[in-house]
């Protein structure tokens, strides 16, 4: 049994794609029989040092107004269709996962003309323009969101994670995370990530409140990203506990750490949901269609998560002060996030997938 699936870009769908890969591996199916398809990003670097067959092809996204860069494009995505088209009959692929994102055009049409059964999954609450062409020739279609807009035969499953967040219990791995941070029990932590590479509007807006706090004790465990230096340099005279870290690989030990966390609201609500940790969700402008802005409202309706917009962010301060002094309100907001968690998305979609393969 062969297995593809495209994912590119942002942390958002990599990771997402790699959960599901390594959900696949646990159903019998081999790591060498699983081949991702991407760009020259992240998705490059992640999936081969996974272990997993990795194509690259050139990527290129449709710009939403007017440009002449947009005339390139059907040349980009033909060249991509051939070369994806003859590596999914190399290895006599059977079923192909488009999991949104520019390669998931290319790729669909490819495993269409191989007549390879497709299957898409769409991470955030409105889906994207690639999942919406692609899911009109797909034999399925998942949905991270009830009632998602643009895929509406969608299956709600969730939005694939990786088993330690999938199988996450705060109780068991708080003590080691405290430990591993050097974080003191007992004084609220409030986690700070912006996706994989980081948010500046977001670092900046936690130095501000921090420099001049004045609320209830917190300690910040930040993901500062590409903002590391600077983080790390606010940090070193900051009047609160401030551990600052590029980057943290294993994310069940980030989120055991925290009560509270200030995030973007991309394909990471997931693991809010599944973790249940409270969030005050700054969403993001970039994107397919402002799909952040769904994505946190979403979260924001049940009471997981307080909505703040970026440019409202100079009262970030006043918002963790009031989260991170009220235990009972954090209570109910993790309650709210356990009820539209899905955290066994990835092995249902890998099981659609086992289902596809003639």
């Amino acid at each position: 049994m062969s297995f593809a699936v495209a994912a590119a870009g942002t942390g958002g769908h990599v990771y997402p794609g790699l959960a599901v890969g390594e959900a696949l591996i646990d159903l019998g199916v081999d790591r060498s029989d699983i081949l991702y398809i991407g760009g020259n990003r992240l998705e490059a670097t992640v999936y081969p040092e996974s272990g997993f067959p990795f194509l690259g092809v050139e990527l290129r996204g449709l710009a939403r107004r007017f440009t002449s860069a947009n005339l390139g494009i059907p040349r980009v995505v033909l060249r991509a269709v051939r070369a994806i088209r003859s590596e999914l009959a190399a290895r006599r692929v059977g079923a192909l996962l488009g999991m949104g994102g520019y390669v998931t055009v290319p790729a669909g049409l490819a495993a269409l003309r191989e007549k390879v059964p497709i299957a898409v999954a769409e991470q955030n609450a409105e889906a994207g323009l690639a999942n919406r062409v692609v899911s009109r020739f797909a034999s399925r279609a998942f949905v991270s969101f009830p009632d998602t807009p643009g895929l509406p035969g969608g299956e709600w499953v969730g939005n694939p994670i990786r088993r330690p967040l999938a199988e996450f219990d705060r109780h068991r791995l708080r003590p080691a995370a405290l430990a591993r941070f050097g974080l003191d029990d007992g004084v609220p932590v409030v986690g700070v990530f912006g996706g994989s590479l980081g948010a500046g509007a977001i670092n900046r807006a936690v130095a501000a409140a921090v420099e001049s706090w004045s609320g209830p004790p917190i300690q910040v465990l930040q993901l500062a990203g590409q903002g590391y230096e600077e983080a790390k340099e606010a940090a070193r005279v900051s009047p609160v506990r401030w551990v600052v870290l590029d980057f943290c690989q294993e994310m069940d030990a980030f989120f055991a750490a925290c009560d509270l966390v200030v995030a973007r609201a991309g394909g990471s609500v997931a693991e809010l949901t599944a973790t249940a940790t409270p969030a005050i969700l700054v969403p993001g402008g970039f994107g397919s269609g402002g799909h952040q802005a769904a994505n946190a409202a979403r979260l924001e309706a049940v009471g997981a998560a307080e909505v703040v917009q970026e440019p409202e962010l100079d009262r970030l301060g006043e918002v963790v002060a009031r989260l991170a002094g009220d235990p009972e309100l954090r209570r109910q907001m993790a309650q709210a996030a356990t009820s539209i968690a899905r955290p066994n998305a990835a092995h249902d979609i890998a099981r659609a997938l086992l289902e596809l393969h003639p």
